[in-house]
Parts: structure tokens; sequence; C-alpha cells
């Protein structure tokens, strides 16, 4: 049965659609203000790289927000103040702006550091283990659609009504988002029971231990946690490379314009919904396996992009081929997502996913700085090659690292066995066998 027949999580997944489409509203609108205010694709750059650096300084508190908190509060209370946050744009009025389109840009990632760990350690309690993958592909559909209705609308928005119409259309989001996450019945507090010994400090009394200081560095000691970290960074990097080169590689490569950009950029999302159809009825796939396979294709698939104006620039070739790699990549965010909430028990999944977020953020201006200092000096398809081998590197990792089984918490199938082979000697029964 699907994810989708549990109530709490339609409202969840419902929640994240409205707020996804008003995000892309916003993700499609402030670069072009920023460019038509500076003329500069400095200025643009340095728009993606204050939106990187809130996820990696705000880590440690995102991570004891997700796991010591009331989760739907916290995700209703981010919403709310998400909305406010907008409001300061409307005193944008020509290039003495900028600041302010700046400070906005870093209020809304920082909060959007809290909120996705959060979201991500909330999912699991709403739905049951073998029902995660199809949770997390339905998440990854509600993505995609947001960005295929928000990222249009967004631009025909800021031509009809400018800045202020995005700015109450994104806030109106964000608003019905809060109410429908405020309307959650499920448990979404971590229990005390899943804290670990090793987590809690003797209080007296009987008294419950307080939410242990370093959840981060406990959540590390994971070594499936660190080998599904080192996949993203390794995916983020390559993630970075193509936000800086997709477009020059467009316009020099192809010839294309801002409407062939924006064309090419859209499709990827028709790929991915069907990919998140698929996923979601496909659920019991294992998470290792799905981001080995789908990293693959995504190398190869890009590597056909890169190369192919060599052979031909026909517009309809390469709509058909970022169509195709919209696929694979809800298939390696959706592994990695499930990777990483059942590879952390409940107790540190929110800083297991504030830990991804720096990861992400970490590879993703890694690779920014890499495409900017080298996509001129050393030629741009050479650049973008690097980046589709990433993704075969990615692969290969996944493959060699995550294809075990990550079905509990690390060292339960180890206290399970032993379980096992103590109740096989004393003949006792165990739950599972046949006889």
């Amino acid at each position: 049965m699907s994810a989708f027949h549990i109530p709490d999580f339609r409202r969840l997944w419902l929640a994240g659609l409205i707020s996804t489409a008003g995000d892309w509203l916003l993700l499609v609108s402030l670069p072009i203000v920023v460019y038509q205010q500076t003329g500069s694709t400095i200025g643009t750059a340095l728009a993606f790289l204050i939106e990187l650096a809130p996820p990696v300084a705000l880590a440690p508190i995102a991570g004891r927000i997700a796991d010591g908190s009331d989760r739907r509060r916290t995700l209703t209370g981010v919403s709310l103040v998400q909305a406010a946050a907008l409001i300061p744009l409307l005193l944008v009025r020509g290039p003495g702006g900028l600041p302010i389109v700046y400070s906005v840009i870093a209020a809304q990632a920082a909060l959007a550091s809290i909120f996705e760990p959060t979201k991500n350690a909330l999912l699991p309690t709403l739905v049951d283990r073998n029902r995660l993958l199809s949770a997390n592909s339905l998440v990854g559909l509600n993505e995609n659609l947001g960005r295929l209705v928000g990222g249009p609308v967004g631009g025909l928005l800021l031509a009809l009504g400018g800045l202020s119409a995005i700015v109450v259309a994104d806030a109106a989001s964000f608003l019905l988002a809060a109410a429908l996450i405020a309307g959650l019945r499920a448990r979404l507090r971590m229990p005390p029971a899943t804290v670990t010994q090793a987590d809690q400090a003797p209080t007296g009394a009987g008294l419950p231990a307080p939410p242990p200081p370093h959840r981060i560095r406990t959540a590390l000691k994971s070594s499936g946690l660190r080998r599904g970290l080192l996949v993203l960074f390794i995916a983020s990097v390559a993630q970075g490379i193509f936000v800086v080169l997709f477009v020059v590689f467009v316009a020099r490569a192809l010839h294309g314009g801002p409407g062939e950009i924006g064309l090419l950029r859209g499709v990827q999302a028709l790929g991915a919904i069907g990919a998140g159809l698929v996923l979601a009825a496909a659920a019991r796939i294992a998470a290792g396996r799905l981001i080995a396979y789908s990293a693959f294709a995504f190398g190869l698939i890009s590597l056909a992009i890169w190369h192919g104006p060599h052979l031909t620039v026909a517009e309809p070739v390469y709509v058909a081929l970022f169509v195709a790699v919209g696929a694979p990549g809800v298939g390696i965010a959706t592994g990695l997502t499930t990777w990483l909430q059942k590879a952390a028990p409940d107790g540190r999944r929110g800083a297991a996913f504030a830990l991804a977020g720096v990861a992400a953020a970490a590879g993703e201006a890694t690779g920014i700085l890499i495409a900017g200092t080298l996509g001129d000096s050393i030629g741009l398809v050479s650049v973008l090659t690097g980046q589709a081998v990433l993704y075969l590197i990615a692969g290969l990792f996944a493959a060699g690292l995550l294809t075990d089984s990550i079905g509990q918490p690390e060292g339960a199938g180890h206290h399970d066995a032993r379980r096992r082979r103590l109740a096989r000697r004393s003949g006792a029964p165990t739950l599972g066998s046949s006889g």
C-alpha cells in the first residue's frame, strides 16, 4: 500500500507541494532581480553562495531542534517565520535594495536549514519502514511538481506584477503550508526511549536527560551515515559545477538564449515526475542499489549531453536528454534520503540530516568554485566532463559502500544475530523463523 493512504502523510505532502511551488517563485525571481540590478554574473553567483552558508553554520542547532522539539510545532513556526521574512523585499526599489535581497536569501536559507532536517526526521514517524522509500519518492514528486508549476508562474508574476507579486504569492504558500502542518495528529517528537544510553548523562531522581550537547558528533559514529554523506558530497560537487556552467553550455555550445535555458531547465522536472511515480509504486528496491544505478545513469546521460554538440545541436535532442536526466536525479535524491533515514535512529535523525545539509552545501560550494576557476582556463567541456565523471564515481562508491542492509540502526543487526544464535542453542523459537 502506498504511503499516500496515510492521512498525516497526505497533509505533509500537500504542505510540501504548496511550499515548494512558493519556493520556486522566489528561486526563479531573485536571481533575475540580482542580475537586473548588478548586470554581473558575479553578483548572481554571490546569491547562490550566500544560500549555501546557513546549512553549514547552523547544523548543530538544526540537528538539536529537529531531534529535541515537537516537530509539528517547529515546522509550523518556521513556515510562519518564512512568510514574515519575505516582507523586507517590498522595500526593494532599484540597485540600492540589493543588500535587502541578499539578506532575505540568507534568512530563507537559514530557516530552510532548520525546516528540512526536521521534516526528514519527521517522515519516518508517519509511515512504516516498508513504505519509507515510497514516501520519499512521493516527496520528491511534489518537489518536482512544485518546480514545474512555480518556475513558470514565478517568471510570469515577476513580469506582470514585479517583486511585490512574488512576495504576496510566496507568503501565502508558507501560510497555507503552516495551516496544513498544524493539523497533523501523529506523535511528532522523538520518544525518550529512542535516546541511547551513550547519549544520556545521569540526571538523578529519575528525571529525563536533557538533549545531548554533542548529538552531531554522536551521529557521525554511524559508519552507514558516514558512507551516505560521502556519496552525497561527491554528487553535490557535481551539482555545484552544473549550477554555474549549465547556462554557459546552453549559450555557447547550443547557441541558445533565455528561452532555451528555461526550457531545458524546466523539462528535467518531467523525467523526475515520471521517475517519482515509478518509485512510489516500486517501493521495495534497496536504497543503496537505487543510488548506485541512478548515479551511473546520471553520469552517462550527462556525458551524452556535454559531448552531443560534436554531432548535433538540434533542440529536440537536448529536450529529450534533459527529460531523461531528470529521472536518475530523483533516484539519487530518494535513495540518499531513505538511506540516511534508516542509518540513524529517531533520536539522532535530525542531526543526521543537519550533517547532510552540511555535506551538500560544502560539496556544492566546492563545485561552484571549481567551475568558476577552471571553466575558462581548461575549457567548458573539459570541466563538464569531469562533472559527469563525478557522478560515475559516486555510483561506484554507492555500489561498494551502500549496498549492504541498513534496515535497522547500526549495531542492531549484530545483536539480533547473536540473539538468534543463542535461541538456536537453547531450542527456543525466534520471530521470523520458518520452523
